[in-house]
């Protein structure tokens, strides 16, 4: 869970620049405020399959990265991120990812009940 959640950051973050895929283009704006909502994501939320991870990691080191990317997202701020696309919804402003990068954590962490 901490490497998917540190790779999905680096991709906002611009580490691993990203293209909208067809079905985004196509249905993205449509579920797009409610994906930006309060509501948070529902179990079993859809994920893109490049950021599934099937290998073992190892915890303090990638406990470590994602604490490192989240510290470098609170020191440059939102703008750092602006118009870096999401391969469903495309281009977020900086505002936007950090609403999504917020929703993200917080699935994972309830997942844990941490």
């Amino acid at each position: 869970m901490l490497a998917h959640c540190a790779i999905a950051m680096e991709a906002a973050m611009g580490g691993q620049p990203r293209k909208q895929i067809l079905l985004g283009k196509l249905i993205g704006p449509f579920v797009r405020s409610s994906a930006l909502g309060e509501k948070p994501f529902s179990k079993n939320s859809p994920t893109d399959p490049t950021f599934v991870m099937s290998d073992s990691r190892e915890f303090i080191a990638e406990r470590n990265r994602l604490l490192h990317l989240i510290q470098r997202f609170a020191e440059q701020g939102p703008s750092s991120v602006s118009g870096a696309v999401h391969t469903f919804f495309g281009k977020l402003t900086g505002e936007e990812w950090g609403v999504l990068i917020y929703k993200h954590l917080d699935h994972h962490l309830r997942q844990f009940e941490a």
